[in-house]
């Protein structure tokens, strides 16, 4: 972080942060090693220091069977020999390798896999990507409390989880004096709010956890580039698409191009800003294929929306 990105950091446990956290979903999928490396550089450059995966990524992909991200990562982590710059945080649980779920031999295999392929000894933030209801939670935690200890993780997360299961893993840490969960990885965006506001968001706020959101941009519906009567070419296009058929889409967009017009801004900039100033919420989590796609996105760090037009984005996502 160089100083002029000093007072933008967010902070995620005992992690300083770049107010973006950049989504590593595409890498090795969407963007081969040249384009996922010219992202990354790109985002190094302009102060961004934070970076996330998960081992299963992209095991959806043809010909893929999870771990491409990592890897990706990885190779670039070495040869720019940058790794101590960057907060890296990556995933276990959701099914690379063949194993699924958060059992002590699942966690330990992952941590291992991870930790190889993003050629490191530590994982910064290390997010249980699903809850495994098969499990007390006691036990998980207690295996991710060990991989603190032996320092392969400095903080631990969680993703995918409900609030009821949440507040117990928090509250059996603090009863056990045990690594706790700084951050939860909730989908949250102005056209989801529901996927995280309320109980979640209730738990997450009582314990001090920070959010950083996936979906932010609602699979790119949020960037604008969907309106009605256009054709958009992009592995997401169906899912976002959607958000057109609804009227809280419809009405969501038009704030957007309303409050994007009076800053001369990107509509994917205003939708990250509103997202960024909710309560909990750290750093919304976007991706970029390309680098054309990056500045809009690490613009927001520099936009500062007024309370007025935060009240109008809230009121449009009702």
């Amino acid at each position: 972080m160089t100083d002029e990105h000093h007072h933008h950091t967010r902070k995620i446990g005992s992690l300083s942060v770049h107010p973006l956290a950049l989504g590593g979903n595409v890498f090795g999928w969407t963007a081969d090693e040249a384009e996922s490396f010219a992202v990354l550089d790109a985002y190094a450059e302009a102060g961004g220091n934070f970076i996330d995966t998960a081992d299963a990524y992209s095991a959806w992909a043809p010909g893929n069977s999870g771990g491409e991200s990592e890897t990706v990562i990885g190779d670039w982590l070495a040869s720019r020999r940058n790794r101590d710059d960057i907060v890296v945080a990556t995933k276990v649980g959701a099914g690379y390798p063949e194993r699924r779920g958060l059992s002590a031999a699942a966690i330990k295999e992952g941590i291992e896999g991870s930790l190889r392929r993003l050629r490191t000894d530590h994982i910064d933030l290390y997010y249980t990507h699903y809850d495994d209801p098969s499990l007390p939670v006691e036990e998980y935690l207690t295996t991710l409390d060990a991989l603190v200890k032996e320092g392969k993780v400095r903080e631990i997360a969680a993703s995918n989880v409900t609030p009821e299961r949440l507040a117990e893993a928090l509250e059996f840490s603090d009863s056990a004096g045990i690594a706790k969960y700084v951050a939860i990885q909730p989908g949250y965006n102005l056209v989801s709010r529901d996927t995280y506001e309320g109980p979640l968001a209730d738990v997450a706020a009582r314990h001090g956890l920070a959010a950083v959101p996936y979906y932010a941009l609602a699979s790119g519906f949020l960037t604008g580039k969907y309106r009605p009567g256009g054709t958009v070419d992009s592995a997401r296009a169906g899912t976002a698409a959607q958000h057109l058929e609804t009227a809280r889409g419809r009405r969501v967009l038009a704030a957007l191009d309303e409050v994007a017009a009076a800053h001369d801004a990107e509509i994917a900039t205003v939708a990250l800003a509103w997202l960024a100033s909710r309560p909990t919420v750290a750093t919304p989590l976007a991706s970029a294929r390309t680098v054309e796609q990056l500045p809009p996105l690490l613009a927001l760090a520099d936009l500062k929306l007024t309370e007025a037009e935060l009240a109008r984005l809230t009121e449009a996502s009702e």
